[in-house]
């Protein structure tokens, strides 16, 4: 369970800029490009390992890692180097068994540059756990404190349900999970960001049947919803028990998106175990919603302007 309430915090706005005298020689000046689409590339969207299957990491951009499982070992040393951040939903191995040999690998080539410590930002129970039963010394090396307690390989930064954080100028707000640990999801801004009026990617995290998350995603403009269907509905009780979610209440959940903001979204459905994901899609495909529902596929980019 959370250690406590899934709650959402109120960004600050900017003031706005005042307009231009259409008089002044500014005034022909051409007018600001939009930003370029923010990628997000799927690195691992399975819930187990096997040939071709690796488990959930998503690149933001080129800086930004959620969550760390095995996918992270298909991005190159350069592209590795180049993460400052990683977002974690929890501290199951599945998440976090790459953060280790990450630092490993672009310790030397990051200090060599002068670059500071990775970032890990989580709940504060995922971070104990992370130092406790991997960062240990026994497990792993402690690499928060390694080459030196001045210059580390890793930062572990806590956040909280609900904050809103700005991290290589990519707007991400955590969202409540309620899991078998604590637990977050995640919500990125497209665009320029600075309020509410974006689209937004979402990813649950691994979750159970989730209230608040629907009740904050109703004020979001959710253009893509990366969602887990861990187990198929033959095993709905071992679903309820590890707090994941299966066809059937993979339906209830999706009906609490909320109209008319969210009357039809790009729904993407994640951490199904290798071999399983036939059943589970034909099992979904069954499910009455006016949302656009497709597997997600390691590998895959997706766009969010």
């Amino acid at each position: 369970m959370p250690s406590g309430p899934c709650v959402t915090s109120v960004s600050q706005r900017a003031s706005p800029i005042p307009c231009p005298d259409p008089m002044t020689p500014d005034s022909h000046a051409p007018a600001p490009t939009a930003p370029p689409p923010l990628s997000i590339r799927v690195l691992g969207c399975s819930g187990a390992i096997a040939a071709g299957s690796r488990t959930t990491a998503f690149l933001i951009g080129d800086d930004v890692l959620i969550d760390a499982g095995t996918g992270v070992g298909d991005l190159t040393l350069a592209e590795l180097a180049r993460i400052d951040h990683i977002l974690l939903s929890h501290s199951h191995l599945d998440h976090v068994l790459a953060i280790a040999l990450l630092a490993d690998s672009v310790l030397a080539q990051r200090q060599a540059a002068g670059r500071p410590p990775i970032q890990v930002h989580a709940l504060a129970p995922t971070l104990a756990a992370l130092r406790d039963h991997i960062f240990n010394g026994v497990i792993w090396p402690d690499f928060t404190r390694l080459p030196s307690a001045e210059h580390p390989a890793l930062e572990f930064v806590p956040f909280e349900h609900g904050d809103r954080l700005v991290l290589g100028g990519k707007t991400i707000e955590v969202l409540c999970a309620l899991h078998t640990v604590p637990a977050a999801g995640f919500a990125v801004q497209g665009g320029a960001g600075g309020d509410d009026a974006g689209g937004w990617w979402v990813f649950t995290g691994d979750t159970g049947p989730n209230p608040l998350l629907w009740q904050r995603l109703q004020s979001l403009r959710v253009e893509q919803l990366v969602i887990e269907a861990a187990f198929g509905n033959a095993e709905r009780a071992l679903a309820g028990i590890s707090r994941h979610l299966c066809p059937a209440t993979l339906g209830a959940e999706l009906a609490a998106l909320g109209a008319p903001l969210n009357a039809c979204v790009d729904v993407y459905i994640t951490h199904v175990k290798p071999g399983e994901l036939d059943a589970v899609m034909g099992e979904i495909a069954r499910i009455e919603t006016p949302h656009r529902i497709r597997p997600l596929a390691a590998g895959q980019v997706m766009r969010l302007g």
